[in-house]
């Protein structure tokens, strides 16, 4: 990360969860990090990209097996690239999901919200983070997830 220009200020545990969509592939091990960088979004996701690439990532299914994966979940309390466009995204009806995808960044991540795998590492750095739309806390997002979903995400012992 610090040859992209990139430094890491916190880091969560490291968490096993079924891999997404479920049958894609084996489990995952997730974790979240606060890192500074470029101020700009996409500035950020290419060296985030640029750093999965030196860990071996190709691009070419979305969903695929992938050695490193690297999302830029928020920045701040950024919308990205509009409201209009986050809210699109983040009320997708779920049958589009799987098929559909923005052909650009859009923060906050639109289903960052209903992911466990994504807000019990979260909750760990930035557990009073608030969702710039929601107006929901970390903590309150994870706290509203179905505790099914809540414990397939596991510590890493």
């Amino acid at each position: 990360m610090a040859t992209e220009g990139l430094r890491l200020r916190r880091l969560s545990r490291f968490f096993v969860t079924p891999c997404f969509p479920p049958g894609a592939g084996p489990d995952y091990v997730n974790a979240c990090a606060a890192v500074d960088g470029p101020a700009d979004p996409r500035a950020m996701l290419e060296r985030l990209h640029a750093v999965e690439a030196a860990f071996g990532r190709q691009r070419v299914q979305r969903w695929g097996a992938r050695s490193l994966d690297l999302d830029l979940l928020a920045a701040d309390d950024t919308v990205w690239p509009d409201t209009a466009t986050q809210e699109r995204w983040r009320h997708l009806p779920e049958e589009r999901r799987l098929h559909d995808a923005p052909d650009d960044l859009v923060l906050p991540h639109p289903r960052l919200q209903d992911r466990a795998f994504v807000l019990v590492p979260l909750r760990d750095i930035a557990a009073d983070w608030s969702h710039p739309l929601l107006s929901w806390t970390v903590a309150e997002m994870t706290q509203a997830l179905d505790p099914v979903a809540l414990a397939e995400v596991i510590p890493q012992r």
